[in-house]
């Protein structure tokens, strides 16, 4: 039953795309994650936003925004080993870097049982100086003790390497408040559920706090007008976050 219960679950998420992709022909769109072009990208988001998500692999502004600067402006993909953690993985991600670095490539994640590793952020079982690469979205804003974490993957990257720590950045000055735990309490104050904090643009000042350093990123400083209306980057894409010891 659950095999069954699962082929269907797939057979309709491919038969959507298939849809989307025909419904939505055309070349004025360009994901720069899985290649494919449409006349538009699919309205999403929690407030729906137009020309937000690739038909296909499902990745958002911020998503294609930061594959086109892993390739634009990294050593991610110049053919060199690299050992890579790549927390809560997106499955459009996971499957190219995976197929680009094998073992060394690590996937970790508290709840998901896809990941490779289950790993608490502020508690890493690894030793120090053990990865080139890390890559975390959308993580921290869950997390109790975010400095804690970060400290962590200051204590893990090897001294040459970097990592992109991204978080959803929604006003001035970070908000937080420990003994808010009622749910309808950090939604109202910190968006969702689930969040335990609201960024602010004073993020950059925490990470510097664990020592790293921190260069900002935005679309205009690598991407022409032209391609920003190709692959959809928008304000929505955020800014990269690049750390460094």
């Amino acid at each position: 039953m659950k095999i069954t219960t699962l082929l269907l679950s797939q057979i309709k998420r491919f038969v959507k795309k298939i849809i989307g992709t025909i419904l939505h022909y055309g070349n004025t769109r360009k994901c720069p994650v899985c290649g494919k072009t449409f006349k538009n990208f699919r309205t999403a988001g929690l407030m729906p936003r137009e020309d937000a998500e690739c038909f296909w692999c499902g990745a958002l502004e911020r998503h294609r925004f930061v594959w086109l600067y892993f390739n634009k402006m990294t050593d991610l993909f110049d053919g060199s080993d690299k050992n890579m953690l790549h927390v809560a993985p997106e499955p459009f991600f996971e499957q190219e870097l995976e197929s680009r670095f094998g073992e060394e490539y690590i996937t970790a994640d508290l709840f998901d049982p896809r990941a490779k590793v289950k790993m608490d952020i502020t508690d890493i079982q690894y030793p120090d100086a053990s990865f080139d690469v890390i890559y975390c979205s959308h993580v921290l804003e869950h997390v109790p003790d975010d400095k804690k974490a970060m400290r962590e993957f200051y204590r893990v990257l090897k001294p040459d390497g970097w990592a992109i720590l991204l978080v959803p950045v929604l006003g001035e000055k970070t908000i937080e408040n420990p003994e808010i735990s009622d749910p309808s309490e950090r939604k109202r104050l910190f968006g969702r559920i689930d969040h335990v904090r609201q960024y602010g643009t004073d993020y950059a000042d925490r990470l510097r706090e664990t020592k790293f350093n921190v260069k900002i990123f935005r679309p205009s400083d690598f991407l022409t007008d032209d391609e920003r209306v190709l692959f959809g980057i928008t304000d929505a894409s955020e800014e990269i976050y690049y750390c460094t010891k």
